[in-house]
Formats: C-alpha cells, sequence, structure tokens
C-alpha cells in the first residue's frame, strides 16, 4: 500500500512502523481495543462530505478498554474517548495538544505529522511534513509535540479513526485565552492550538490563526 500511495503522491510515504516514525509517536501493543471498534463499526458513520468529530462519547468511555488506557497509558489522567470519520483528503493545517493522543485505525489512513520545535513565530511550512500509513487495527500514541490534523482516507469509503486524548480537550474555551504565552495567539480551543492554512474557510471562520505556509496538498489514492 505504502509503496502505491508513494508513486500516485511523488512523495515518500512511510509506514507507522517505519523508524522515521519514531520521533512523531509509537505503536501501541497489549491492550484490546475490540469493544471501542466494534462500537465504531455499529454504531458510527462516515458523512456523505467532509469530516465528522465527536470529543467523548460515554459509551466508549464506559468500557475496560477506557480504563486500561486511562491507568496505564495517561497515568490515572482522566480521559476522553471519541472518534473522527470522514473523507478528507488535504492538509488543510495541524493542531497539538498537551499530552499525547492515542490513535485506533478502525479503517487504514493516512496522517500528515510534523514537529512542533520547526514552528517559527507562530508559522509552519507544509514542506516540512511527513505523511505516514496507518493499517486497520494498528493503535499508536502521538507524542505531543507531533503536528498532527484530520486523517487523509485511502479508499472511497472513507475513514473511521478513534481518537483519545486528555479530558476536555477539544471543547470551548471557558476564558478567554491569555496571550502571556505567544503560541496562544493558535489557542482555538481547550487543549487545542491550531495553525491552519489560510485558505482553510472552516477553520478560518473558527478563528484559527492562519499559520500554515505552502501548499495546501492534496493526498490521491
Amino acid at each position: 500500500m505504502v509503496e502505491k500511495l508513494s508513486s500516485k503522491n511523488k512523495m515518500p510515504i512511510r509506514n507507522v512502523t517505519d523508524s522515521a516514525f519514531a520521533s512523531y509517536g509509537r505503536i501501541v501493543t497489549g491492550y484490546d481495543f475490540s469493544e471501542l471498534i466494534e462500537y465504531m463499526e455499529q454504531k458510527t458513520e462516515i458523512p456523505d462530505q467532509g469530516n465528522v468529530y465527536v470529543a467523548s462519547v460515554g459509551e466508549m468511555e464506559q468500557t475496560r478498554a477506557c480504563e486500561m488506557i486511562q491507568k496505564n497509558l495517561y497515568g490515572a489522567m482522566p480521559v476522553q474517548i471519541g472518534y473522527c470519520n470522514g473523507r478528507n483528503t488535504t492538509y488543510n493545517g495541524f493542531e497539538y495538544h498537551k499530552g499525547s493522543e492515542i490513535n485506533v485505525a478502525v479503517t487504514d489512513f493516512m496522517l500528515v505529522l510534523g514537529h512542533t520545535w520547526d514552528i517559527k513565530d507562530n508559522t509552519y511550512c507544509a514542506d516540512q511534513a511527513e505523511v505516514f500509513f496507518v493499517e486497520k487495527g494498528t493503535a499508536i500514541e502521538m507524542y505531543q509535540t507531533t503536528l498532527h490534523l484530520s486523517p487523509c482516507r485511502v479508499t472511497d469509503e472513507g475513514f473511521k479513526d478513534i481518537v483519545v486524548l486528555p479530558q476536555g480537550t477539544n471543547t470551548p474555551l471557558k476564558d478567554a485565552k491569555d496571550i502571556l504565552e505567544p503560541e496562544n495567539v493558535l489557542l482555538l480551543q481547550t487543549n487545542k492550538w491550531v495553525l491552519a492554512h489560510p485558505k482553510r474557510e472552516p477553520l478560518i471562520k473558527q478563528g484559527a490563526h492562519p499559520g500554515f505556509l505552502g501548499e495546501n496538498k492534496e493526498l490521491l489514492y
């Protein structure tokens, strides 16, 4: 699959099993995610257009998997489990959080990733990003220094992705953001710093900072 995707896009697309992924995250093994995957397959849909993101799903958070994730991967810190399903094919921008993000691929998809240390003056250049393929059934931890956004589909049907984050992430800010920290120009929601492509109107209209420079590439499949 990665050879086909690399050829179509005329750029390297690597599997998350590749050593190049090590600075972005790691593959998570030893956990039974079957309850979460079953919920996703039976009770969630891929929209006809665009993406749908749900930050927290109570039924998913009442599973044994959630208990094990919270206890072992987050040191007993409260977490939320939700999902992102969709048909995205473009970069659009990047976000990051303070705390790791766990993704479980219910379908195959690609991720466009970067490093927070490459942000300069609240801008990030598209040419520095790398693309990784995540195979169905794979669970990964993305470190808090990893820039990311929506997965990109690799089939006409779209993608389904389980998303685990520290509790409260991606929810509306309760107070006005404090610009004491320069990076908070990028703060869009609770624990969600965003650099959007200037032409990505849905993000810009939400108030995202247009700090993603370069071509808003579309990934072919």
